[in-house]
């Protein structure tokens, strides 16, 4: 298993580079041509970006643009972009991590500016779109702040830990989600469903009252909205463990579209494929259970309300009738309510009453 899985790392990883490599070489031709350089890559505008109902999820169109050494604007964009395949291809074949923010200070060693952190991500963006690889599979990582806890064995499969195994279950307050997780290999798990949950508070209420072994679950931890990784750690325990993926959070439209990003995906990056899960099930808190469990709630302001009427023409909640139902009943009511609302009637009741309740009610 191990010799099978190295071999897929250096399977991936001599893809990775080769898409690089190809980036360079093209850059390098057409220098050695005499031509001024230039990338093309698919325009990220909002013109160019589709609802692909049978991926279910959104994609880039046609467009593209081009980055051209000629036009005095695009030198800089252009050389940072290039500046980033280069460090991209150091962490890939050294296997080293770096994340967002160090690679904004990474780039004064080599006297490339960024006038922020924000320029230096969009570069990033701009070579996961160039390449067709994530900023991950470059090494590349945000903060990290999700985690997960369960029934579920994993065996490393970064340097120096290789064939390494960790239960999840191992930590009370559950495992970061980083890096040498999310290429882990899954090894065995008792589980047969996946519970997403958005805030840590219920998260580790959860742990406490064992609902890992009380509903043979795996516990993850999205701490608001999915980090990237998270939703592909998310995708490959629907995919390769065979398992349900349910979704718990706030009822607000926030809460309800954190669980619409997890189910299919984001605008943002529509470049990317296999970081949604299209069929896990957003499992509450709903408007309507606000009005069932009669719960303590709050009124919608004007920003919550305005989001609603967004999400309403969001071509994504245009399929399930749940979607549509829930909005409205939102505007109707005009009220939103936390998870942790259903304290009200006492500190174990969201897990011994609800909670099985909205298992059963949308699997």
């Amino acid at each position: 298993m191990a010799k099978k899985n190295k071999s897929k790392i250096t399977k991936k990883k001599t893809e990775i580079m080769g898409s690089l490599k190809k980036l360079g070489t093209q850059i390098y031709d057409q220098l050695d041509s005499g031509v001024f350089p230039t990338i093309s890559m698919p325009s990220r505008s909002t013109e160019n970006i589709n609802y692909d109902p049978n991926l279910r999820q959104y994609i880039l169109g046609e467009k593209t643009v081009t980055r051209s050494a000629r036009n005095i604007r695009h030198v800089k964009p252009f050389t940072q972009l290039a500046w980033a395949a280069l460090f991209s291809n150091e962490l890939t074949f050294h296997r080293k991590t770096s994340t967002l923010r160090d690679v904004y200070y990474s780039a004064q060693a080599y006297n490339m500016t960024f006038k922020n952190q924000q320029e230096s991500n969009n570069i990033i963006t701009d070579l996961e779109t160039a390449t067709g690889h994530s900023r991950e599979d470059f090494h590349i990582f945000p903060e990290e702040r999700s985690a997960v806890f369960g029934d579920l064995t994993i065996g490393y499969t970064v340097p120096g830990y290789e064939g390494k195994t960790l239960n999840l279950s191992s930590h009370p307050d559950g495992v970061l989600i980083g890096p040498a997780l999310t290429s882990s290999e899954f090894v065995k798990t008792s589980a047969n469903k996946v519970i997403a949950i958005e805030k840590g508070g219920l998260f580790t209420r959860f742990i406490e009252e064992k609902v890992h072994s009380k509903h043979n679950s795996i516990l993850v931890l999205t701490a608001g909205q999915a980090p990237r990784q998270t939703r592909y750690f998310l995708r490959r325990l629907h995919d390769e463990l065979k398992i349900p993926v349910y979704i718990f959070t706030d009822g607000d439209p926030w809460g309800m579209h954190i669980a619409m990003v997890i189910i299919s995906g984001s605008a943002n990056a529509a470049h990317l494929r296999n970081l949604n899960t299209p069929d896990a099930k957003w499992s509450g808190v709903w408007a309507s259970d606000i009005v069932k469990y009669k719960l303590p709630s709050d009124p919608l302001d004007e920003v919550d309300i305005k989001r609603l009427h967004e999400l309403q023409r969001d071509p994504r909640y245009q399929g399930d009738p749940l979607w549509r139902k829930e909005i409205k009943t939102f505007l109707k009511i005009k009220r939103k309510a936390e998870q942790e609302a259903f304290s009200r009637y006492g500190l174990t009741y969201i897990v011994d009453e609800y909670l099985p309740t909205k298992l059963k009610q949308t699997s």
